[in-house]
């Protein structure tokens, strides 16, 4: 094979495995000619490169212009030298002098492709990082095609090329992958080394529940519902806060879907993860009183100069706004942005809090007996929109339910049945050993 058409086959291929088009794959093959005529000719050297893809041919023509006297020979010639060859040549005329490719010779043709390879990397890092760096946020697929000391390299299913990795730190550790298998993850940043730009994923950073979202709501990728926070503890719980600028779409609503469906399908990329999901105020005292959902209120307090929000629940309430070892609390502090100390209304009076704080007690049997199905533990988003869709929305409507009952319903599996009814065995035990209802919702 002649050294152009060699040239000319390794060149077609990079094309065909990096995506580049004809007018820059030739701009790119004539970079590196002309890189690989100035090591031979001098720096300075001038000439017109030719490329005839489809004969394979490569015509290189140097051009040197006519002198009386040479101070580049790169780019210059003598008036003398250039009339051995036509006696009709003056000072100024450019000669012009066909190079055959084949005296680069070997090594001449290595540096040329060298030089293009190069510039196709070039090429390459700056599309990746003019692809992405726009994108943080965005969901990315691909597969995991190594495991590197924890790290997991991801070949993305679009731009293959580009490097992209999910940091031990960025794992959620009740995951566990293999190589070949699809992963999807949220793209948190961009980081540029020696190499390249280099993609960090994540699947352990809220950016991912929010992404998956975006990906299952409608409403997100239109615009009209917005995610305006979100916190998450990896692998157990996650609360975000989404409002609507349509007064006509509850934005609650939109995110958990039909009988549950949307929140469900991140629930099962999350593996089982809870989620909360709460209305988002620019009121702080109301925000906060939203951010510590499943647990009710009574009354919150602020402080702007130290951004600090006191709460207070009623004592039955106050186990389940603070959650298992004080989750629930942690993550309405992430998500509101303040710091949040909770006090139960005997602390508070005590403390010296103002005597009207609350509203009367309810008189016996009414709503303090009854308790929101949303608010009680163990029973995930979806079975409770399941419930709902179904005329279901509290506890005592649920109380004289039987597994068969459970079991008609659309999207209520034996299991779920079984552990309904568990649910509510253990409230009724509850209630008959305290003589009142002592039901605390979301996970404790």
């Amino acid at each position: 094979m002649s050294g152009s058409a060699e040239i000319l086959a390794a060149f077609r291929e990079l094309a065909n495995s990096k995506q580049l088009d004809r007018t820059e794959l030739h701009g790119l093959l004539q970079d590196g000619i002309h890189a690989a005529l100035a090591k031979k000719h001098g720096v300075n050297v001038q000439a017109e490169v030719e490329i005839n893809e489809e004969k394979g041919a490569i015509r290189i023509v140097l051009l040197k212009t006519v002198v009386e006297e040479v101070t580049d020979p790169s780019r210059e010639m003598l008036l003398e030298e250039a009339r051995f060859e036509d006696p009709e040549f003056q000072v100024g005329d450019v000669m012009e002098i066909p190079v055959d490719f084949a005296e680069f010779g070997r090594t001449a043709v290595q540096a040329a492709k060298q030089r293009i390879i190069q510039r196709v990397r070039e090429g390459e890092r700056t599309r990746i990082r003019d692809e992405f760096s726009g994108r943080v946020g965005d969901l990315l697929s691909g597969e995991v095609q190594q495991i590197e000391r924890g790290k997991l390299v991801v070949m993305l299913n679009k731009f293959r090329e580009a490097e992209a990795i999910i940091p031990y730190r960025e794992q959620n550790h009740r995951e566990h992958y293999h190589q070949g298998e699809p992963v999807r993850a949220v793209l948190k940043r961009v980081e540029d080394t020696p190499k390249g730009p280099r993609l960090i994923l994540s699947r352990s950073d809220a950016l991912f529940v929010q992404a998956l979202f975006k990906l299952e709501v409608p409403e997100i990728q239109q615009g009209i519902v917005e995610i305006k926070a979100a916190a998450r503890e990896v692998g157990s719980r996650t609360k975000i806060a989404v409002t609507s600028r349509d007064e006509a779409v509850d934005p609650v609503g939109a995110c958990v879907g039909l009988k549950g469906s949307r929140v469900q399908a991140v629930v099962n990329e999350l593996g089982g993860e809870r989620i909360d999901i709460v209305p988002w105020s620019p009121d702080p005292e109301r925000f906060a009183k939203l951010a510590l959902a499943p647990a009710r209120v009574a009354r919150v307090f602020s402080d702007a100069l130290s951004r600090t929000i006191q709460a207070v629940v009623d004592e039955d309430q106050l186990s389940l706004a603070i959650g298992r070892n004080g989750q629930n609390v942690r993550l309405a502090s992430e998500l509101t942005g303040w710091k949040i100390d909770l006090y139960s209304s005997r602390e508070w009076m005590e403390k010296g809090g103002e005597a009207p704080l609350f509203a009367p007690l309810p008189e016996e049997g009414e709503e303090d007996a009854d308790v929101p199905l949303n608010e009680i533990e163990g029973l995930e988003t979806s079975t409770v929109a399941v419930l709902a869709e179904a005329g279901y929305h509290t506890l005592n409507d649920i109380l004289d339910l039987d597994r068969d009952d459970l079991l008609r319903l659309p999207g209520i599996a034996p299991v779920e049945a079984d552990r309904i009814m568990a649910i509510i065995d253990e409230l009724t035990m509850e209630e008959d050993a305290d003589g009142g209802s002592s039901v605390t919702g979301g996970q404790g």
